[in-house]
């Protein structure tokens, strides 16, 4: 009488051994047939529950960058022509006067050779301004200089900056290496989803804004583009990654839902000195709250893809480890490490706009004005609604994705590596 049991037992183990790569009808017909364990289409009904919510996500987000792209190539800003730049190299400085006569030593005369444009191999003397008795440039200093008028009159160049092309080359080189290094073919996807992002930004969200589109539905758009490319393109197709995908999804909804509201009760128009220049430029309006918003999204979505990542990450390696935790205790297990590094991210979220704003910040601690009225002044009240708004996303961002991940890691067996979701019956798992 035992061998009839053991007989469809044995066989059920034997199937799930063997095709893990493939639905398995033939085994769920044993190991379930007495309702233990994930019914047979556990595995095809958490697909497609990620599908229906990710594929009209997918769809939504390319009829928006087909209706915002702006297909018209940007008109050239008024008064803003490109002006040449040329390469050179500073042979010498000395103190002089910046208008003849006046003896106040105010500026210093660099001697420049030309190392390209039409008169390259030419030396030229020109003027810039001495700094609290220092010249911004010493000899020896590649420098550009700009091109306005005849190239045969030295008059006609001007120092305006120093080159810096190989130590940013070299440091983008390093990057590289090290991201490489630590994460090999991870980590060259990586860099191309970083990639990725950079021609969405330059080839789709700037231009669209100043096509004149309404800058927070392209900054919606374009994060959205962004999240799929990069998260699919650096962790794979898998439900695992797409458990990601949909809490970045979802936090980047309630950041957007609270930044309209906050901007609007706060009474933040974004009219600061660059967004009026913007609109001189442009010669006409912009819209200065939407550009808040859109900084605002784009600026949390990195932050929301390293918590995301992490956390779905944290309850697949909880789950493989111990595939026998019930969904409450894996839930309980994942938010003591989100917990940790949620309160990690949004230091760093709090500490990033703080030292994008570190000048202005010293500007009003000298300033003689009282502390409320400088947080509450327009510029200050911007950075504290973005940290505010994107730290709150942070922390939602835990509790969602972790539920998420508990939901879709605990429907069958998983495998830690791919993220692969399998249902089976559990009484086999344990056999194993």
């Amino acid at each position: 009488m035992s061998s009839p049991r053991h007989g469809p037992r044995h066989r059920s183990s034997g199937a799930t051994r063997t095709g893990p790569h493939r639905a398995q009808p033939g085994a769920h017909g044993h190991g379930h047939g007495h309702g233990h364990g994930p019914p047979p289409g556990a595995d095809r009904r958490v697909r497609l529950a990620i599908a229906a919510l990710l594929v009209p996500a997918a769809l939504a987000t390319l009829v928006g960058i087909v209706l915002l792209f702006p297909y018209q190539p940007a008109q050239p800003l008024e008064g803003a022509a490109a002006v040449p730049r040329v390469p050179g190299t500073v042979t010498a400085t000395a103190q002089s006067d910046c208008s003849p006569g006046e003896g106040d030593r105010g500026c210093a005369a660099l001697t420049v050779r030309l190392d390209g444009g039409p008169a390259a191999g030419s030396s030229i003397v020109t003027l810039v301004s001495v700094v609290r008795g220092v010249a911004p440039f010493t000899t020896g200093d590649a420098v550009q200089l700009s091109l306005d008028g005849d190239p045969g009159d030295p008059g006609s160049y001007q120092v305006v900056d120093f080159q810096r092309g190989v130590p940013l080359l070299v440091l983008a080189l390093l990057f590289a290496a090290a991201v490489v290094a630590l994460g090999r073919f991870r980590g060259v996807a990586a860099l191309g989803s970083l990639v990725l992002t950079g021609v969405v930004l330059a080839g789709f969200v700037l231009p669209a804004i100043l096509a004149g589109r309404d800058p927070l539905l392209v900054a919606v758009v374009g994060c959205t583009a962004i999240m799929f490319c990069t998260l699919y393109l650096t962790h794979g197709v898998s439900a695992r990654t797409s458990t990601a995908v949909l809490g970045t999804f979802g936090s980047l909804v309630l950041i957007g839902v609270l930044g309209v509201a906050f901007a609007a009760a706060a009474r933040l128009t974004g009219a600061d000195e660059d967004t009026a220049s913007l609109a001189n430029s442009l010669g006409t309006a912009v819209d200065g709250r939407g550009l808040v918003l859109a900084g605002l999204m784009i600026g949390a979505l990195g932050a929301l893809d390293d918590v995301t990542v992490t956390q779905t990450s944290a309850v697949w390696e909880l789950r493989a480890a111990d595939p026998t935790l019930r969904p409450a205790a894996l839930f309980t297990s994942a938010m003591r490490i989100g917990r940790d590094h949620v309160a990690s991210a949004v230091n760093t979220l709090v500490l990033a706009y703080a030292g994008a704003a570190l000048p202005l910040l010293l500007l009003f601690s000298v300033a003689e004005r009282g502390l409320a009225s400088t947080l509450t002044s327009q510029v200050i009240a911007t950075e504290i609604v973005r940290t505010l708004v994107g730290s709150i996303g942070l922390v939602a961002s835990v509790p969602l994705t972790t539920a998420l991940a508990v939901a879709v890691s605990t429907r069958g067996r998983l495998t830690a590596d791919t993220g692969n979701v399998r249902a089976v019956d559990p009484r086999t798992a344990d056999a194993r």
